[in-house]
């Protein structure tokens, strides 16, 4: 009986030994694989991010030894009048163009759920601005919002409509690149979107139909709490997109000192407080408070999302 037992024992230890030494290499092969990515992340990610956070509390001209100055950096950016003011610019172009982006793609969405003719051709599109490179966008609705021989104020002119300077009228000039940021991201929400709506259970609309219900309430009542989940997703990522905008704000104002004021956002303060003034220490404190508060911003979006995002369907 005992002879049994020491066989049953040495067969279970061989077999936990064999599954250890076979999960070993799984593992080994997976590290591998993931290597590569890892390795990326770190190198232009992780260390810059720690770097920036470090060269935040000193001060430092990109050639000279870093000299700490703790809060100084922080305190000096609280006291800028431009940097308040890119500020404000950062926070209205997201608080107006997500819900803009996210409204307009969610009516087109509907609109491509429809059985139609051409679908493919539309959805194709709708989604063109997408793959199109920002620095490309702006140069091309720069074009389209020059007051002297823009193709939009010429248009206007034909029908004796008046000709906004879109971009050098300080009053709407945030709003002209809002615009052209709207029609740049709507594609790529209207692709998850119209995933969010194919993903509706018809039976729900026959339900609807049965009990008498119109159009217009079983948008309200059934396709807007269902697609809440993928709204949340839009709203999220769309809100930490435009919190970094750089690029196309970068191309409009282009070489104008006029379009600073009015078009300056938080990334583009630091690009130039790093890259122009030398000031790496401001430039890191400035990136690190635009971390801070698109951090607690997608929290407080979490913690709000239980109150209006369905996911029980």
């Amino acid at each position: 009986m005992s002879t049994v037992t020491v066989s049953n024992k040495s067969k279970s230890n061989t077999i936990v030994k064999s599954k250890k030494k076979k999960f070993s290499r799984e593992a080994l092969w997976a590290y591998l694989f993931i290597a590569p990515t890892l390795l990326g992340l770190a190198t232009f990610y992780m260390f810059p991010a720690v770097a920036s956070f470090l060269l935040s509390f000193t001060r430092w001209d990109g050639m000279t030894a870093p000299t700490y100055v703790g809060l100084e950096n922080v305190i000096t950016l609280f006291q800028d009048s431009s940097f308040i003011r890119a500020i404000m610019n950062t926070l209205i172009f997201t608080a107006v163009s997500v819900p803009l982006s996210a409204g307009f793609a969610t009516v087109i969405a509907i609109m491509l759920n429809q059985k139609i003719k051409g679908m493919v051709f539309y959805r194709t599109l709708y989604f063109l601005p997408v793959v199109t490179m920002p620095v490309a966008v702006g140069m091309v609705w720069k074009w389209l919002y020059n007051t002297d021989y823009g193709l939009i104020n010429y248009v206007l002119g034909v029908f004796n409509l008046p000709q906004p300077s879109w971009l050098f009228d300080p009053n709407i000039a945030l709003f002209s690149v809002i615009l052209v940021y709207v029609w740049m991201t709507v594609g790529n929400n209207v692709i998850l979107i119209l995933a969010g709506l194919q993903g509706v259970s018809k039976t729900y609309y026959e339900a609807a139909q049965i009990d008498g219900a119109t159009k217009v309430r079983q948008f309200f009542s059934i396709t807007l709490p269902l697609i809440t989940p993928t709204l949340f997703f839009v709203f999220i990522t769309g809100m930490i997109s435009s919190l970094q905008v750089f690029d196309l704000i970068f191309i409009m104002i282009g070489d104008s000192t006029a379009l600073l004021e009015p078009l300056r956002t938080v990334v583009y303060a630091v690009y130039e407080y790093g890259f122009e003034y030398s000031q790496m220490g401001i430039a890191s404190a400035q990136a690190f408070l635009l971390f801070i508060a698109i951090l607690a911003i997608t929290i407080v979006q979490f913690v709000l999302q239980k109150k209006w995002v369905h996911y029980d369907g």
